[in-house]
């Protein structure tokens, strides 16, 4: 399996064991000047959830593909996370933000895989 794609997979697994909602991956290799290859993109119902995602999925990560991310942001505030892992970056949004803020809309032409989980 490519790297990338086991990145992607381990980083949904983590968010999913931290109860995120509505997980998503945009695939943004299609577009020029984008950041990144890929954005995970999850909302949690508090601040705490969100760091807990944050923590889990940087544990999560590092135990599987020995990888830590380049940089973490909000974590001090936990209303936005973002993760950036160089080829993917993960955003991890209070869900009242995510719904303000709407990336998944400015990259509206992205394919997207949206990921189901029983609980």
């Amino acid at each position: 399996m490519e790297k990338e794609q086991q990145l992607i997979e381990t980083i949904v697994s983590a968010i999913e064991d931290k109860k995120g909602k509505n997980i998503v991956s945009l695939d943004l290799t299609g577009f020029d000047g984008a950041i990144c290859s890929h954005f995970v993109v999850c909302n949690a119902d508090s601040t705490a959830q969100t760091c807990a995602i944050a923590d889990g999925i940087e544990e999560r990560v590092h135990e599987v593909l020995g990888d830590w991310p380049w940089r973490v942001e909000g974590k001090q505030f936990g209303a936005w996370v973002a993760m950036d892992y160089v080829d993917v970056v993960v955003h991890i949004f209070q869900s009242d933000l995510r719904d303000y803020y709407k990336l998944e809309e400015l990259w509206a032409d992205a394919p997207m895989v949206r990921y189901e989980y029983e609980e």
